[in-house]
């Protein structure tokens, strides 16, 4: 198939005139729904911003020292000196002390010193959730058991739909 090359002045102001229509009904399409496409641009963009949490302050475990007025011994420096304030409260002295008690190849050291860190509630041994996930679990309380009733027939109409999807109970589909 051969590409026609004979433009006369006819075919030349036909494609003009197709041009100018679309730009024209490119900028009344424009004119018309262009602030809407932005909003909902902007609405989406909006969407897709990582979601603000709010930041817990840790409690003050000790208030801090009295300040005395008497006169400094040392000059002061141009850096003033920031308290290191940990996120975890201090270890119990007995729980320290498993871990210069044996090597953690017996299961005692570090390995039995960690197991009973692990067996503390998080709120006792953090003062703020430091991460998001432990906000899902702070203040839990102790994990509660619940008792199972083991029941054929509670497990049968528990397990099928109730919708009469599969109404008619298959034997082979029941866990005897």
């Amino acid at each position: 198939m051969s590409r026609q090359l004979n433009m006369d002045t006819l075919r030349q102001n036909f494609w003009k005139e197709e041009y100018l229509r679309e730009m024209r009904l490119r900028c009344e399409w424009h004119r018309k729904y262009g602030t809407l496409v932005k909003a909902k641009q902007k609405a989406k963009a909006a969407a897709r911003l990582p979601l603000k949490l709010p930041t817990l302050l840790p409690k003050d475990p000790t208030p801090p020292p009295p300040v005395t007025t008497t006169a400094p011994s040392k000059a002061p420096s141009s850096v003033p000196a920031v308290p290191f304030q940990s996120e975890m409260y201090p270890v119990p002295s007995d729980t320290k002390a498993l871990l210069y008690e044996g090597i953690s190849h017996d299961f005692q050291g570090r390995y039995k010193y960690l197991n009973t860190r692990k067996l503390n509630l998080p709120e006792t041994r953090y003062l703020f959730p430091i991460t998001t996930n432990f906000t899902y679990g702070w203040q839990l309380g102790p994990p509660t058991k619940k008792e199972m009733v083991s029941c054929k027939m509670c497990s049968i109409e528990s397990f099928f739909r109730k919708n009469g999807a599969f109404a008619l109970l298959d034997p082979r589909d029941l866990a005897l």
